[in-house]
């Protein structure tokens, strides 16, 4: 096996797992999902936001009401497959397998989003691809890490190249007032480290 082109895990263990991924996802649209789905040991992560436990998850997801804002909003998930790094090893101790996807999805505003915009805008928001991942204990089938708005293209889409809710808000019109739910703009720190290294070279 060539070790830089590295093939998919790919066996009935892989599609089963990709099923429960595609389950869970189904029962919210993306945005969330059946806690009942989610061990007791889970956790979540965006590019700036979490670890979050369990709880503070459900908590946080049960706060926004994301189909009242978006009643038809088309969530467009696709390229899954089970990360064939991180599968069981030859001693058997790891039995969580990660299941990658990317995500895009768009839809018009057509009702509130509380607590952060309190009338519908109209407005329609389309997402730029985002890498996420379930990561799913493999005897009990229940996911112990979620992980998702990990942009791949921030000229795709109108979300200011932010993913996850706060590109949501910032297409809306509505972005939360710091720097993380902003669209990325260089430092002057970095402006003035390009300046020296074009001297440099010149």
């Amino acid at each position: 096996n060539d070790p830089m082109f590295i093939q998919p895990h790919n066996d009935k263990s892989s599609e089963e797992l990709i099923t429960i991924a595609k389950r869970f996802l189904f029962t919210s649209k993306g945005l969330g999902g059946d806690p009942n789905m989610l061990a007791p040991s889970f956790q979540f992560e965006g590019p700036v936001v979490g670890p979050l436990s369990k709880d503070d998850f459900v908590a946080a997801i049960g706060s926004v009401d994301f189909d009242t804002a978006f009643p038809n909003w088309t969530p467009q998930f696709y390229g899954f497959f089970v990360d064939p790094l991180e599968v069981e090893d030859e001693g058997g101790s790891n039995r969580n397998y990660r299941v990658w996807y990317t995500a895009k999805g768009y839809g018009r505003n057509d009702g509130p989003l509380l607590p952060f915009a309190p009338e519908a805008t109209g407005k329609i928001v389309e997402n730029p691809p985002q890498m996420c991942s379930l990561t799913i204990d493999k005897d009990s089938g229940l996911i112990t890490r979620y992980t998702i708005g990990y942009v791949t293209d921030r000229s795709v889409g109108n979300t200011g190249g932010l993913g996850g809710l706060y590109g949501i808000l910032y297409a809306l019109g509505k972005p939360l007032p710091f720097p993380e739910a902003q669209p990325w703009k260089m430092s002057w720190q970095y402006g003035f480290f390009q300046k020296i290294g074009s001297l440099i070279n010149n």
